[in-house]
C-alpha cells in the first residue's frame, strides 16, 4: 500500500533568490486566477482545463511549461474541493508554486534542492534535521511546492511516497467514538478527557481577545507590544491541538497493532457546517469550530497504513443512540444511556455504548470484500423495530 507523506523544510533562500521565488509565486498566482475567471467553471478536470488554455496561458504570463500544467492542475484541485463543499473558487494568493520531476530536484550529497522559476534555475539548501534526513535518505521524490509561510520564510513542501504492506484480515475491531467531553473514547476502555484542551483553549481565546482589545487602544509602544505577542501566540493553539491528536492517535494505533484489530470510527465529515445551523452562543460556537476531529482522524489513517493497520470509516447516524447488546434505540441523557427494549433494559456510559456500537458495526464490514465502501445505506430511525446488524 502506498502513502504519500509532505515533508516540510525550511529553505536557506539570499535576498536576490527570495524576489526570484517571490515573482514566480505572484505569477503562479495570477495565472491560476486567469484560468479560474476565464475557464469555463464546469471543468474541473486538470487535463480539459489545459487543452483549453495552455497557448493562452503560455503567451500572457511566460511561465514554464510544466509551471503551467502544474496551474491547471491546481485550479482543477481547488475546484473539485470547492465543488464537494458547494462553493465557488474566489482566487488564489501568491504564497506558493508546485513543482513536478522537471521543476524541481532533489539532491542527497549536499542535501539541496534545484527549482525553475521565471527566470534562472536556483540551487537551495535545506535546513534538514535528523527527521527530515531520516525520511528523505535513498528516495528521489518528484513533486514538491514552494511556500512562503506567515513567518516570511520560504518552505519546500517534498512529496515522498512510501509503500508499505497490506495490512492483516482480521475480526477484531476497536470501535473509537469522537466527541468534545470525551474527545476518544476506545471499546477497549480507554479515553482521553477534552476538559483540558476546553480549558487550554478558552485560555487562549480570553489572551487573545485581550491583547486584541489593548492593540486597538492605549500608547503606540504598549499597541505595538501586543501585536508582537500576538504574533508571538500565533499557531500555539493549533500547535497544542496537533500534540494532543498525535498522541491519542498514537495510542490507539499502538493498541490495535499489539492486538491484531482494525479500527472503527465515524465519518464526521460537515460535522461543523450541521452544528452551526443550531442556535447556540458565541462561545459553544467557537468551542465547536474548534474541533479537531478530521486531523485525528487523517492521523489514525496514515499512522494506521505505517503499522498494517486498517481504519474503517462508518456514518454516525445513531450510533450513540442505539444499544449495542440488542440493537434497539435507546435514550441518551449526557453522559448516560438506557436501552428502551424491555427485554435488554441496558444502562451504562454513553460513550463506551457508542464506542461498543462502532466496534460492533466496523466487525459486521471488516472482513468483508470492498470493506467500508460497500457501506452507502443509511439508518432511518425506528424505535418499535431493532437495527440488525450481521
Amino acid at each position: 500500500m502506498e502513502q504519500t507523506l509532505t515533508i516540510v523544510v525550511k529553505l536557506e533562500v539570499e535576498p536576490e533568490q527570495a524576489t526570484q521565488l517571490e515573482e514566480t509565486a505572484q505569477t503562479f498566482a495570477d495565472a491560476c486566477s486567469w484560468i479560474n475567471e476565464n475557464i469555463n467553471h464546469r471543468l474541473t478536470n486538470r487535463n480539459s482545463i489545459q487543452a483549453v488554455c495552455y497557448n493562452d496561458v503560455k503567451e500572457k504570463f511566460g511561465l514554464k511549461a510544466n509551471h503551467i500544467v502544474r496551474a491547471c492542475a491546481r485550479v482543477a484541485s481547488n475546484r473539485k474541493t470547492a465543488k464537494h463543499k458547494g462553493r465557488k473558487v474566489k482566487g488564489f494568493q501568491p504564497t506558493s508554486f508546485d513543482c513536478d520531476g522537471r521543476t524541481f530536484s532533489f539532491r542527497e550529497k549536499d542535501w539541496t534542492i534545484s527549482v525553475s522559476t521565471l527566470g534562472k534555475r536556483l540551487r537551495l539548501p535545506l535546513r534538514a534535521s535528523n527527521y527530515h534526513k531520516g525520511k528523505l535518505t535513498g528516495r528521489k521524490p518528484t513533486s514538491a511546492q514552494i511556500c512562503k509561510h506567515k513567518d516570511g520564510q520560504w518552505y519546500c513542501h517534498i512529496q515522498v511516497t512510501i509503500d508499505y504492506a497490506e495490512p492483516q484480515k482480521t475480526d477484531k475491531v476497536i470501535g473509537v467514538d469522537f466527541g468534545r467531553r470525551e474527545i476518544a473514547r476506545t471499546s477497549t476502555n480507554q479515553g482521553w478527557d477534552g476538559k483540558e484542551v476546553q480549558q487550554k483553549r478558552d485560555k487562549f481565546s480570553r489572551v487573545r481577545s485581550s491583547l486584541q482589545k489593548k492593540a486597538r487602544k492605549g500608547t503606540r509602544s504598549s499597541r505595538r507590544r501586543c501585536r508582537e505577542v500576538l504574533k508571538r501566540l500565533s499557531g500555539r493553539e493549533k500547535r497544542y491541538q496537533k500534540w494532543v491528536n498525535h498522541n491519542i492517535s498514537k495510542a490507539i494505533i499502538k493498541g490495535a497493532k499489539e492486538t491484531n484489530s482494525a479500527v472503527a470510527i465515524e465519518d464526521l465529515t460537515g460535522i461543523r457546517e450541521r452544528t452551526n445551523e443550531k442556535p447556540r452562543n458565541k462561545t459553544e460556537r467557537r468551542r465547536s469550530n474548534s474541533w479537531a476531529f478530521y486531523q485525528l482522524r487523517t492521523f489514525l489513517e496514515y499512522k494506521g497504513i505505517k503499522e498494517g493497520v486498517k481504519v474503517i470509516a462508518i456514518p454516525p447516524a445513531y450510533t450513540s443512540q442505539t444499544c449495542h447488546c440488542c440493537n434497539h434505540i435507546g435514550l441518551r441523557t449526557n453522559k448516560s444511556f438506557k436501552c428502551s427494549n424491555s427485554d435488554c433494559r441496558w444502562e451504562g456510559d454513553a460513550d463506551d455504548n457508542a464506542s461498543e456500537m462502532i466496534a460492533k458495526w466496523g466487525r459486521s464490514i471488516v472482513m468483508r470484500p470492498g470493506g467500508s465502501e460497500i457501506l452507502s445505506c443509511r439508518i432511518s430511525r425506528a424505535t418499535e423495530s431493532p437495527i440488525h446488524i450481521a
